[in-house]
């Protein structure tokens, strides 16, 4: 085998292995190749930012980055980075963030319940309860998009008879003692309410 070959053959080892980059472009949005992506690195590096995203936020983000590099469609580095974007209050990145998610995961509740936080700090009270609608639609039975649905509805006053069943299941479901008191008390509450 040439040198020249041999070094090929390398350089192809080391990107399949462990490489992300492939291309120049100089943004982490640019669609590799899809020799050049890395899907089991990126989950690696999910899953290590994952375990730091309290701890060291900073840290967490550079990680997520550096997996987006190697996969773009990582779905799940998109909503962890999307959450750490809303803790800081960049909702226009987060919401960017929860849209990829939304997207390369569509029967996954997470970003869309994140993508509806997003809109309630917004002000934007009628997209989050569609987003919350949504993760109930993809995830029905699932109790953060309920409690999420609910408690927007309650604040906002927009409760109707859909309202008393997610304030039922929160009450049933809920192994969180503050979730079953608020349900049960806003549910007694409604029904003391003449026409609710």
């Amino acid at each position: 085998m040439t040198r020249f070959l041999r070094m090929c053959h390398v350089a192809g080892l080391l990107l399949a292995l462990g490489g992300c980059r492939t291309s120049p472009s100089t943004s982490a949005y640019s669609p590799p190749l899809e020799a050049a992506r890395n899907p089991l690195r990126a989950q690696q590096l999910t899953l290590e930012a994952a375990d730091l995203m309290t701890a060291d936020p900073s840290r967490a983000e550079r990680l997520l980055r550096e997996a987006l590099t190697c996969d773009l469609f990582h779905g799940p580095a998109h909503n962890n980075l999307g959450v750490i974007l809303l803790r800081r209050g960049h909702l226009y990145e987060a919401a960017n963030e929860f849209e990829w998610a939304r997207k390369l995961m569509p029967g996954h509740p997470d970003p869309r319940i994140n993508l509806a936080l997003v809109f309630e700090q917004a002000g934007r009270v009628d997209d989050a309860l569609a987003s919350y609608r949504s993760a109930v639609e993809v995830s029905p039975g699932h109790l953060p998009a309920i409690q999420g649905l609910a408690r927007l509805q309650i604040r906002f006053r927009r409760a109707d008879q859909e309202t008393d069943v997610l304030l039922s299941d929160i009450e049933l479901r809920s192994d969180d003692p503050a979730w079953r008191s608020w349900a049960e008390r806003e549910r007694i509450r409604r029904q003391a309410i003449p026409g609710t």
